[in-house]
This record gives C-alpha cells, sequence and structure tokens, in this order.
C-alpha cells in the first residue's frame, strides 16, 4: 500500500468550506447605504441614478458578488432577455461553432449574449431542445433546421420571437433564413468533373434528406443530365442512416463494380470519411471535391467547394437584432456565395482502375 501510495501525484486537500447564500439586492442596499429601489435602478435605469450612488452600489455589488437576475429582469418587462439562443447540430463540427463566433461578433457590441444548444443533429430531439431554450425566454431563436417541419415555432414567432434558420430553409414558420447557393456551385462542380473527361460521377450524403442537400443533389443531377446522363443513381449514395459512417458510405461505392471515377461529397464529415476510403485502398485517381472547407484540407490537397460560415453567422446574427428591433414585415432570406478552390484531388482526370 505504501508503494503504491508513492506512485500517486501528491495533493493537498483543501478542506471544504460552506456553501454561502448568494447576495440579494437588498443585501447590496444595506451594504451601499441606499434603498433597494436605488440599486433596482443602478441595473435597469443608471439614467435616474447620480454617478457617485451608481458607483457606490457598483463596488457592493462586486464586493458581494452580486449578479443581476437579467431573465427576471425581462420577464418584468413583459418580454424577452438579451440572450440569443443558437440551436444548431453536433459541438464536433467545425462548421457549427465557426458559425457561432460570427453570431457572438455581430451580437455582443449591442449588449446581447449567445446561448448554445445541439440537437446532435437528431430530428428527433429538435422540438425538446428547442422548447428548452424557449424557457429561457430568448430575444430572438436561432437555429439550423433537422426535422421535416417546424411549425411548432410559428405560435412563438407570432408572440414576438423572432426565427432565424441558418443554412437551411424552415418549413412552415416565417422565419428569417440565411442560407447559400448550393444548387449553382455543385452544378458547377459537376461541370468541372465532366469537362475533364469523367462521366460515372457520384454524389454521396448523409443526411439527404435536409433541405441543403436536395438543392445540391439537384444541382448535381441538373449537370449530368445536361451531359447526356440522365439517371447517375448508381454511383450515389444518398442516406439519412446516422449509424452509417462516411467511410463506409464511400467506401461501399468504391468497392462496386461499376465505381465511379470521381466523387461530390455533401459536408465535410462526409469528405472525410472519403479519404480514409480512398486511403484504405491506396486509391491516388477517383478525383474528389468536398462541400465545406476544412482544417488541414489546404495542407493534404483536398479540393473543397467552400463559404465563409464566420460571415454567415454575423449575417444571421445581424437579421436578429434587426427583427427583434422591428418584427414587422416579410420573411427575409439572405444568399451567400460560394466557390470551389481547387487543391488536386478535383482536378484527377479519369483513369480506369486495374483488374485485381
Amino acid at each position: 500500500m505504501a508503494t503504491m501510495d508513492r506512485d500517486l501525484p501528491l495533493t493537498r486537500a483543501l478542506p471544504m468550506t460552506p456553501v454561502q447564500p448568494r447576495a440579494t439586492l437588498d443585501d447590496v442596499a444595506r451594504l451601499a447605504g441606499v434603498s433597494a429601489k436605488t440599486v433596482s435602478r443602478v441595473f435597469n435605469q443608471p439614467d435616474l441614478v447620480g454617478a457617485v450612488t451608481a458607483q457606490r452600489v457598483q463596488a457592493a455589488a462586486t464586493r458581494l458578488r452580486f449578479r443581476p437576475n437579467t431573465l427576471a429582469q425581462g420577464l418584468r418587462r413583459g418580454g424577452g432577455t438579451h440572450t440569443i439562443g443558437f440551436v444548431m447540430g453536433e459541438f464536433g463540427n467545425p462548421f457549427y461553432y465557426k458559425l457561432a463566433s460570427g453570431i457572438e461578433a455581430e451580437i455582443a457590441p449591442h449588449g446581447h449574449h449567445l446561448l448554445l444548444a445541439t440537437t446532435d443533429d437528431s430530428a428527433e430531439g429538435e422540438a425538446r431542445v428547442v422548447d428548452a431554450v424557449l424557457g429561457q425566454r430568448v430575444g430572438a431563436l436561432m437555429i439550423i433546421p433537422v426535422a421535416e417541419d417546424q411549425a411548432y415555432l410559428e405560435g412563438e414567432r407570432q408572440l414576438g420571437t423572432p426565427v432565424i434558420s441558418i443554412d437551411r430553409d424552415a418549413v412552415n414558420v416565417l422565419a428569417d433564413a440565411v442560407v447559400l447557393e448550393n444548387h449553382r456551385i455543385v452544378h458547377e462542380a459537376t461541370t468541372r468533373l465532366l469537362a475533364r473527361g469523367h462521366r460515372r460521377i457520384g454524389y454521396v450524403c448523409n443526411p439527404a434528406g435536409v433541405s441543403t442537400q436536395a438543392d445540391r443533389i439537384a444541382g448535381f443531377r441538373a449537370a449530368m443530365a445536361e451531359a447526356g446522363i440522365a439517371d447517375p443513381s448508381t454511383w450515389c449514395r444518398l442516406s439519412d442512416d446516422r449509424d452509417e459512417t462516411p467511410e463506409a458510405a464511400v467506401g461501399g461505392l468504391l468497392d462496386s463494380t461499376d465505381a465511379p471515377t470521381a466523387i461530390i461529397t455533401g459536408n465535410n464529415r462526409m469528405t472525410i470519411g472519403a479519404l480514409r476510403a480512398l486511403r484504405a485502398r491506396g486509391d491516388e485517381s477517383t478525383a474528389l471535391i468536398g462541400f465545406d472547407d476544412f482544417d488541414t484540407a489546404d495542407v493534404i490537397g483536398v479540393s473543397v467547394i467552400t463559404y465563409d460560415p464566420i460571415e454567415m453567422g454575423r449575417r444571421a446574427g445581424r437579421l436578429a437584432i434587426e427583427r427583434m428591433s422591428d418584427p414587422t414585415g416579410p420573411p427575409r432570406r439572405v444568399v451567400l456565395p460560394t466557390w470551389i478552390v481547387e487543391r488536386g484531388t478535383g482536378e484527377r482526370r479519369p483513369r480506369e482502375r486495374r483488374a485485381t
């Protein structure tokens, strides 16, 4: 036992102290030598309090670690709070935290704070998560829709909570939206691959049922049809199965008897899965263009469809601020530009695989 003790890191346990009750508005008033009403005015109507008194109250509040209840303040005024909710997908996807960064940069100068919640890209969890966020009486709700229908938000919007959908259009709710030009850019990516001689071009995505993918798939199919390829389904994997990994989806396509010579992936997770599948097979001939840029894509030479996610977040934040100030008027839809960055994988010309 003594040997085990010597192997453990040496730490000195600090004695536990009783939890102290939080200071109240009355506590601050007593310490500052003013009335509770004066303390309330310092935090809610500072223009009505003299500078010297306000300074004394602030000093007392700091000493007592007093925090005003901003939620209660908003409810007393009959409205929401200075918090804006953002319901997004999974935290691990860089796309989402870049969006959040852009939103925060836009709303912070206006005195608003961002509350983040995640659906884990699950349609089943969307309404539950949104309900919890709305329970905080947020001043506006931003959402990346996952479920097929957002009609449950229309009542909240009519009660004065602006709804802004990001990346995907919300369905059956009058919401502002910030989206990407998905159809045009995937049409362009497909056309570039066709111009380099590819005829068997695949499109791989998961989930496939969301509106963004529907637009991208439509752009892909339109370009293929224009080239005389009416049905490219043989070379596509359009799935809504969360249990199928991106690597397995692309790998199954590469192992098929009539495998594509080029692939377009519908998001960054699928692109990374495609890279793993190609590497596992020693495949350096299949062309690849991925939707969404990602860290190290430039280092390993992956051609991507890209855009500015931080600007996307900023534009959404701007819509929220404007809609909170003026809730009237028809829904606004902002479409942000996308472009292709050629780094090597998307410029490969078709080369038939040797029989094994």
